[in-house]
């Protein structure tokens, strides 16, 4: 597969020590390109990394995505609890330019509908910002029903979806910050936008 000029690049980082040793397999990464499979119908590319709870090298792995491989969203899943070895809202924070608190509140509203533990997610967003371009980098959760929760929101026991998650906001933030357009398929995430000005 080769990217073409105007596909907008994703970054897919995965932090667990665990898997990155081998010990069981990851997760988070297929649960993350399977989502996004279906939920975006433009063209992108994606980026993948699996990496340890380690600062550093989160804080590495991020400024290469956004330096050198150019992505205008990044992903990030695992590291976001409490525990001494979680550290990807750390070097998150520790990497962006501005923070973006809305979208980490919104993420820990929709995890508290399935588990009480979501308040004690550090969950962070970000705008890496460089002169000539910029990302968007969220913290996403660990587990694979709870990114697609995050990421596509809440649903009734017949499937309709009742609170929107994250991703519908999403799109329009990355085009503010100069990123390409990111088209989606309505049935699991309606991109947000505003009404353009019929004069």
């Amino acid at each position: 597969m080769k990217k073409n000029a105007g596909d907008i690049s994703i970054g897919l980082v995965s932090v667990s020590d665990r898997a990155y040793e081998g010990s069981y397999p990851d997760l988070g990464i297929p649960a993350l390109k399977d989502w996004l499979a279906s939920a975006i119908t433009s063209p992108y590319w994606l980026e993948t990394r699996l990496i340890p709870d380690d600062k550093e090298q989160i804080e590495k792995t991020l400024h290469e995505l956004v330096d050198e491989d150019r992505c205008s969203l990044i992903l990030t899943t695992g590291g976001t609890g409490p525990a001494r070895r979680d550290q990807t809202p750390d070097a998150t924070l520790a990497v962006g330019t501005r923070e973006m608190p809305g979208f980490a509140e919104r993420m820990r509203q929709i995890s508290l509908h399935f588990v009480p533990t979501a308040i004690l997610s550090r969950q962070v967003a970000v705008i890496c910002e460089r002169p000539d371009h910029a990302a968007l980098i969220l913290n996403l959760p660990g587990r694979p029903a709870a990114i697609r929760q995050t990421l596509e929101g809440v649903r009734d026991e017949n499937g309709t979806l009742t609170e929107p998650g994250i991703f519908t906001a999403i799109p329009y933030c990355i085009e503010l910050i100069g990123g390409p357009a990111i088209e989606t398929n309505e049935t699991v995430c309606k991109a947000w936008r505003p009404a353009k000005d019929p004069s």
